[in-house]
């Protein structure tokens, strides 16, 4: 089975596929449209940018990839996914606040029977929506794994963007850790916003409403725009009693329920990563497959007892070497993060069918190399592997599950 996703060059009228297991390139040809004036308004919106739900231009032909053992699927061109049964689209696959050239911050959307289920907004992430020709109208709902801000930096865009939109989003959310973690030895921190240190989701939004009161009292006086108080119905998870706190983050945690509709199940646990709380981790089950997410986690038992025998695990990894030293940033990155060299034996221990990595990252001078971050995996994990790359796309079905799971 191969693993295909794109690679935009600029200027050029060709684009490939790369293939994560062989790093074998193949050329693929991106159709073109002409756009009516009708569309063109339609896409227009604050700063020049899309409307969500439509691109600014034709985005290129896209790769999807059955999971759970069916054979690849071609999807000839981006679109809202399908009316009925369960896709993942990587919108963001990049790690951190720093900008990367080559990635949009982490999200990613699952598509079920035709509605939007979001997860995590990083960098970007409104604007690669758009590409991926998804529908704004089909979001629904949107999960924020933690309040760390390459999570957050593109959750306002999606309704500072919907200039006609009319239903809301309902958002769930960590609510406050109601407390700062101790400061490091030798560390001699300010603290920003001291009267309100620590804002949970329901007041973040509430502060970005603020933010941008001025540019959306004309906008909604001007042309209309909708008012974006309306367009968020923001709820913070609730947490069960194991004894959480800012300075025991992530003890022993059942699975516990955040939502549930027509479409999904939704599940949570509390993952540990370094001081920042609550930090989670989510498990989307429906009648087609189950998805988990890992959210940012070093590793944990409550992850692997959330995730079992998930038909498709989107797990963070960063490369070894941004772990290793005495410095800092290192000493972040392993009370904090999960090494490559882990997550195919949490995937194996797991028995999930198949493994996504995503949120990666790697040192600055080090760029990922897809084929040999697949490959590392590999070598602890019997299932298929994927390193990604924003707008793949992958389609689950339990219909193609095979009989057993990789043995852990």
């Amino acid at each position: 089975m191969c693993d295909c996703g794109p690679l935009g060059e600029e200027n050029s009228g060709q684009l490939r596929e790369q293939v994560q297991d062989t790093g074998e390139d193949r050329p693929v040809h991106a159709g073109r449209r002409r756009w009516g004036r009708r569309e063109v308004l339609r896409t227009s919106a604050v700063g020049g940018g899309a409307v969500l739900g439509t691109a600014l231009a034709s985005p290129p032909a896209l790769a999807a990839t059955a999971v759970s053992g069916a054979s690849d699927t071609p999807a000839a061109h981006p679109g809202p996914g399908p009316r009925r049964g369960l896709e993942l689209v990587l919108l963001g696959t990049g790690a951190g606040p720093l900008i990367d050239t080559q990635r949009a911050g982490t999200s990613s959307a699952l598509v079920v029977d035709g509605r939007v289920y979001l997860v995590d907004a990083g960098l970007g992430a409104a604007r690669q929506f758009g590409l991926a020709g998804l529908d704004r109208s089909a979001l629904r709902h949107m999960f924020i794994t933690h309040l760390h801000a390459d999570h957050l930096m593109s959750y306002y865009d999606f309704f500072l963007t919907a200039a006609d939109a009319r239903d809301p989003i309902t958002v769930r959310g960590p609510g406050s850790a109601e407390e700062l973690p101790f400061e490091e030895r030798g560390s001699t921190p300010g603290t920003v916003e001291p009267r309100n240190p620590t804002p949970g989701l329901k007041q973040h939004t509430e502060d970005c409403h603020a933010a941008f009161a001025y540019s959306t009292n004309v906008f909604m006086r001007d042309i209309g725009y909708a008012d974006p108080r309306d367009l968020a119905d923001v709820h913070e998870i609730g947490l069960p009693d194991v004894g959480a706190t800012a300075h025991d983050p992530a003890p022993r945690t059942r699975p516990f329920p955040v939502m549930e509709d027509d479409r999904v199940k939704v599940t949570a646990t509390l993952v540990p990563h370094g001081p920042l709380f609550p930090s989670l981790a989510f498990r989307f089950d429906t009648e087609h497959g189950s998805v988990t997410f890992s959210g940012d986690t070093r590793p944990t038992p409550n992850l692997v007892e959330l995730a079992r025998d998930t038909d498709l695990l989107v797990h963070e990894a960063m490369g070894d070497s941004s772990m290793e030293g005495p410095g800092i940033l290192a000493r972040h990155m392993r009370r904090s993060h999960t090494a490559l060299s882990q997550v195919g034996g949490i995937a194996q221990r797991i028995g999930a069918r198949r493994l996504v990595l995503s949120h990666i990252g790697e040192k600055h001078d080090r760029p990922i190399d897809a084929a040999r971050w697949t490959r590392t995996v590999k070598r602890t994990y019997d299932g298929p592997v994927t390193t990604g790359q924003d707008l793949m796309r992958f389609t689950v079905s339990a219909k193609n599950r095979p009989k057993g799971r990789p043995k852990s």
